[in-house]
């Protein structure tokens, strides 16, 4: 991108996790001048005593007395709000704030695609560097999906491809960026609690294209209820995906996979499950056409690809019985979409943190289950939901104690999912260690 310039420029990183310990070592390098506030305590590790060795200040409180006129930008962990008083004495200074992305993007020059959007993002972000790295071509991928970008960019040539996974978040703090490939998945009313308003979270969202150019392309979905609106305003070429409509470049109909009119594979050989995840593979191979994958290598990642780990994973296939790990489903709505992604007999392994909320909201979804089991500090009202949908139900302690249970119910054809309607803090730190959890007592039980 090579937009901002950082050299000799003096740089507040406000937080110290993973963005801000990248964004701090790669301003550091550029040559800024680099002072690091954050709440509480700094980490005593490697990566703070060589950046107080290099020059960098450290002041551990939040003061908004920190900063003044003479710093050139803000650097913020994306969570932090922009209610936060050293944010609002910045936007006062008219100081600009960035985040990790921005400082990140300053050194590269290659070829970026950038993808966004409420639900799907790292499924598709996932499928779209599949496609590419099976099509030969250099990607690197980072970002919300789990890097940060300042971590990766050093070591990239002009001649790769930089993939990124984008929130609302990191997108506010990074108001130069332009991809070559821009991809909105879908909007919804998310994070309206940071962003105040619908429009707001929206407005976070166009930043993806707003300053692409004309001969820089942005991919939208032909469903989406802002679509028209983005059209608009955008300067890019719109190239619009749909798993419903012929018309487009990438779609569906009843068998198969279709690429301009023409049949790629039929859709009984994608491994991954669910009309969602069927619109996450239109429009990650939309702009796999656009990077110009050859459809050979698309149909050879749809047909091995299994899921991103805790979504909907396929995690492996026993006695002709599948198991899937969805524990990255914590609220009602994830855990509706994964029932309704299949037509099998399914066993339900479910239950977490009680929020209050209504469950018995799932009661329709349970059409195709014929056991659940229920775990957690939800177990009564997961209890509750079984037997309002007349289907038999077994308590255990949590996720480990599921599966030999599972195991012993399931029968030839059937599936056990994981998918718990709740997070996982009342027994475990994370829905990771729940979804790993699962995943290996189901290869102990199954002897994988």
């Amino acid at each position: 991108m090579g937009i901002q310039n950082f050299n000799n420029k003096k740089v507040m990183v406000f937080g110290w996790a993973r963005s801000g310990k990248a964004a701090a070592k790669c301003l550091t390098k550029i040559g800024a001048q680099v002072t690091v506030v954050n709440g509480g305590d700094f980490d005593n590790d490697d990566v703070y005593q060589t950046l107080r060795s290099a020059g960098v200040k450290f002041i551990n409180h939040d003061d908004d007395r920190s900063l003044d006129q003479s710093f050139d930008f803000l650097v913020k962990n994306p969570g932090i709000d922009y209610q936060t008083d050293i944010v609002k004495k910045a936007q006062k200074l008219n100081i600009p704030i960035l985040t990790e992305v921005a400082v990140a993007l300053s050194l590269f020059n290659g070829r970026l695609i950038a993808v966004t959007g409420s639900n799907g993002k790292t499924t598709t972000t996932s499928l779209i560097r599949d496609m590419l790295e099976s099509d030969g071509q250099q990607v690197t991928t980072a970002g919300n999906i789990g890097t940060p970008v300042s971590e990766v960019v050093e070591n990239l040539t002009d001649e790769e491809t930089l993939l990124l996974e984008l929130s609302s978040f990191q997108l506010l703090g990074t108001p130069d960026i332009r991809p070559d490939i821009a991809l909105i998945t879908n909007i919804f009313a998310n994070h309206l609690d940071y962003h105040g308003s619908r429009d707001n979270y929206v407005e976070a969202k166009f930043q993806i294209t707003k300053n692409q150019t004309v001969d820089q392309t942005l991919v939208l979905n032909a469903e989406g209820k802002d679509t028209q609106n983005f059209i608009t305003r955008t300067n890019a070429k719109v190239v619009e995906f749909s798993r419903k409509s012929s018309e487009f470049m990438v779609t569906v109909n009843a068998d198969s996979l279709m690429i301009a009119n023409h049949p790629v594979m039929p859709l009984t050989a994608i491994k991954l499950v669910g009309p969602h995840n069927l619109e996450n593979i239109v429009a990650a191979t939309t702009v796999a056409k656009l990077a110009g994958v050859h459809d050979s290598a698309i149909r050879q990642v749809l047909e091995t690809f299994g899921g991103v780990a805790h979504r909907l994973q396929f995690v492996l296939s026993a006695n002709q019985i599948k198991f899937y790990n969805d524990s990255k489903a914590t609220d009602i709505e994830a855990t509706q979409t994964a029932l309704n992604s299949f037509d099998q007999p399914t066993i339900w392994l479910a239950g977490g943190l009680d929020r209050g909320d209504d469950l018995t909201r799932l009661v329709p979804n349970l059409t195709h289950v014929k056991v659940v089991i229920a775990f957690g500090e939800t177990q009564q009202k997961i209890v509750e939901v079984a037997r309002a949908a007349n289907k038999p139900v077994i308590t255990v302690t949590d996720v480990t104690q599921a599966v030999p249970v599972a195991v012993k119910l399931a029968e030839a054809g059937d599936i056990v999912l994981l998918s718990p309607a709740a997070a996982s803090w009342d027994q475990y730190d994370n829905f990771e260690e729940r979804g790993e959890a699962y995943v290996t007592e189901v290869k102990k039980v199954m002897g994988v």
